[in-house]
C-alpha cells in the first residue's frame, strides 16, 4: 500500500509520467519532478498554469486553496490572474460551512488581485472532510517565465520568510486543545498569522523581474524536498547550510512536540530563489525593500558532489522527498 501524501518521485517517473505519451507543439513546459507549472505557447504570450489540492487543512481551507496554486504560477515569475476551484465536501456539510469556505476564497482572491473564474462544488460521500482542488492561470510575455533549467553550479540558494509556515498554522489551528499547555496565546496568534502569510506572489514577481535562475515555492516535503527537486531538474548538487534556515520558535516547539522535522514540513509562504552570484546583491536588496525577509541558505554545486546539508560541521545526504511531516500529525 502507498503512504499518505503525494507520490514519491520514483513512482511519478515510473507509473505517471511514462504513461503521458502524446505531446503537442504548443506546450513549452511539461510535467516533471519538481515542475509545478505547465507553460503553453499562446503566440506573443505564454500561459502558465498550475493545479493543486488542499487536503490536510480544515479551518483555513478556502484561503489556502487560492494561495497554493497562485504560488506555483508566481514561482515562474508570472502574476496569476484567474483561479478555478473544485470543492468536494462530505455528507453533513452545512450551508454555513460552505459560505465560510467561499468567504475565505473570495477575500483571498481579492487581496491577490486574482479572479475566481469558475469551478465546481458538490457534496459527496467520496470524501470524509473538505477537499479543494485549485487551478491557477497566469499570462506573461513570451519568454518571461523562469524555467529551472537556468540554474547552474555556483548559484546561491535564497529563501524567503520561514520554514514550516503552513504546517505550523495548520497544526496549531486544528490541534489547539492538544497544544494548549505548550503554546502561549501569543504563539497561537503567531501561528494563525502564518496561514495568512502563505502567498509568494509578491516575491515571485519581483524575482522574475530581477532575473532568478529558478524558483520553487516550498510546499510538501519542506525546504529539503524543494532543494532536492530543484537540483533534480537542473542536474546539479547542492549544499544547504541548515543553521541559516530561518524558523520561528513556535514552529520548533510544535515540531518537538510531535517529533517531526521542520526542514521537511510543508512551508507554503516561503520561496526558494536560485540566483547567479552577480545578481544576488540586487535580488536581496529588492526583496528587502519590499519588506520580504530573505536569507541565503546554501549554494548549488556540481552534480557529483551530491545534494547535501551541513549541520554542526557534518555533511549529510538529502534523501528524495517522500510524505510530508504533517501527515505524521494529521493522519
Amino acid at each position: 500500500m502507498l503512504k499518505t501524501g503525494k507520490l514519491d518521485n520514483r513512482l511519478l517517473e515510473e507509473i505517471v509520467f511514462k504513461n503521458i505519451r502524446y505531446k503537442r507543439p504548443e506546450v513549452i513546459t511539461r510535467p516533471g519532478v519538481g515542475e509545478d507549472c505547465a507553460v503553453v505557447d499562446f503566440g506573443s504570450y505564454e500561459c502558465v498554469m498550475s493545479t493543486d489540492p488542499i487536503t490536510a487543512a480544515a479551518g483555513e481551507i478556502g484561503r489556502l486553496a487560492v494561495h497554493i496554486s497562485c504560488n506555483d504560477v508566481a514561482s515562474n515569475g508570472v502574476e496569476p490572474l484567474g483561479i478555478m476551484l473544485t470543492v468536494m465536501l462530505p455528507v453533513g456539510t452545512t450551508e454555513e460551512q460552505v459560505e465560510e469556505i467561499m468567504k475565505q476564497a473570495g477575500q483571498t482572491s481579492e487581496e491577490l488581485g486574482v479572479e475566481i473564474i469558475g469551478g465546481h462544488t458538490e457534496i459527496t460521500p467520496a470524501v470524509t472532510k473538505p477537499v479543494i482542488v485549485s487551478t491557477a492561470i497566469g499570462r506573461g510575455a513570451k519568454g518571461s517565465s523562469r524555467p529551472a533549467e537556468n540554474m547552474k553550479p555556483g548559484d546561491y540558494i535564497l529563501m524567503t520568510k520561514q520554514a514550516g509556515m503552513e504546517g505550523t498554522g495548520i497544526i496549531a489551528g486544528d490541534y489547539k486543545e492538544e497544544l494548549a499547555g505548550l503554546l502561549t496565546e501569543e504563539e497561537f496568534r503567531e501561528a494563525e498569522e502564518m496561514l495568512r502569510s502563505v502567498s509568494v506572489v509578491k516575491e515571485g514577481v519581483i524575482a522574475g523581474r530581477v532575473g532568478a535562475a529558478g524558483m520553487h515555492d516550498i510546499t510538501e516535503g519542506g525546504v529539503l524536498g524543494a532543494v532536492w527537486e530543484m537540483c533534480d531538474i537542473a542536474k546539479t548538487g547542492a549544499e544547504v547550510w541548515t543553521d541559516r534556515v530561518p524558523v520561528a520558535g513556535v514552529t520548533k516547539k510544535i515540531c518537538k512536540r510531535y517529533d517531526i522535522d521542520y526542514l521537511r514540513l510543508i512551508s507554503s509562504g516561503s520561496m526558494l530563489i536560485i540566483v547567479h552570484p552577480d545578481a544576488r546583491e540586487q535580488m536581496e536588496r529588492e526583496l528587502k525593500n519590499a519588506d520580504i525577509p530573505v536569507a541565503c541558505i546554501g549554494r548549488l554545486c556540481e552534480r557529483e558532489a551530491g545534494i547535501c546539508m551541513i549541520k554542526d560541521g557534518e555533511k549529510t545526504v538529502i534523501a528524495p522527498p517522500a510524505g510530508d511531516e504533517i501527515y505524521k500529525v494529521v493522519s
